[in-house]
């Protein structure tokens, strides 16, 4: 299991043939932590620069990313 997803939001567009599509751009990480006094769960969540957006939306990394 990943202990990192990456942090996205989504773009709607309309491609060359009239589609209506979805591209995910990347604004930052999210990071799985463990507590280490009662081993409890919890994210933090770093932006690449300030967003301001209503919906982010986290994958979990790609192959082709560089595992920070």
């Amino acid at each position: 299991m990943t202990n990192h997803y990456v942090a996205t939001v989504p773009v709607k567009y309309t491609d060359g043939e009239g589609q209506e599509r979805t591209r995910f751009q990347r604004v930052g990480v999210m990071f799985r932590n463990t507590r280490n006094g009662d081993g409890s769960e919890f994210f933090s969540l770093k932006l690449d620069f300030p967003v301001g957006v209503q919906e982010l939306v986290m994958f979990p990394p790609s192959s082709k990313e560089p595992q920070e």
